[in-house]
């Protein structure tokens, strides 16, 4: 299975690492063994001092598909979660400076834990709050309603160049305010009120 994650697809997190607004979505692959087993804690890894946490909407794909268009996206999908895409910016900053590519700090094993997985239904997958707590405080807060582009346009983009496969993930971004974790942190996600997931940091 592959993870796929979508970078800037919030303009106010573009804005507030000082990245350029994207005209077109951003693509990169996480390998499978970014996913943390369930009930595993998560352990900072010791490459890095500057962890931050990336709260973002996840779609489980259910059927095959390439060069699927917009409009039919939305049957490629019925499952939802919220997931942590968690990254060592201190290395993605010191690649980003080389002009190298930044796997290294986002594909690490273990930096894509996830929730639970519900059953989308009728809700409106662009019009979902989510939001994550940490040591019980709300730090980051979104609606899916303010995404650049789609969950829909994002399965039509990456199938352009990815044939999606039952089981692949698709993470969709995340809102503004994300920022470092520490030893013994506790990570709270929310999906419409309703508690997902709960990670301890170690």
């Amino acid at each position: 299975m592959k993870i796929i994650c979508i970078g800037r697809n919030y303009a106010e997190h573009a804005k507030e690492l000082k990245n350029e607004v994207p005209s077109e979505p951003v693509i990169f692959l996480k390998p499978d063994t970014a996913l943390l087993p369930k009930r595993n804690p998560f352990f900072i890894p010791d490459f890095t001092d500057d962890l931050h946490h990336e709260l973002e909407l996840v779609v489980r794909i259910n059927r095959v598909g390439k060069n699927i268009e917009e409009r039919f996206a939305s049957r490629y999908y019925s499952q939802i979660t919220l997931g942590i895409d968690f990254t060592a910016r201190d290395v993605q900053k010191q690649c980003k400076e080389k002009g190298l590519p930044w796997e290294k700090a986002k594909a690490f094993d273990g930096s894509a834990p996830l929730g639970d997985w519900v059953d989308l239904g009728q809700r409106d997958i662009q019009n979902l709050k989510i939001e994550l707590k940490k040591n019980g405080e709300v730090v980051q807060s979104g609606n899916t309603s303010d995404m650049l582009f789609s969950v829909d346009r994002l399965i039509a983009e990456v199938s352009k160049y990815f044939t999606l496969k039952i089981g692949d993930v698709l993470f969709t971004g995340t809102p503004a305010g994300v920022g470092p974790v520490k030893q013994n942190d506790l990570l709270e996600a929310f999906l419409e009120g309703d508690k997902c997931l709960n990670l301890r940091i170690k």
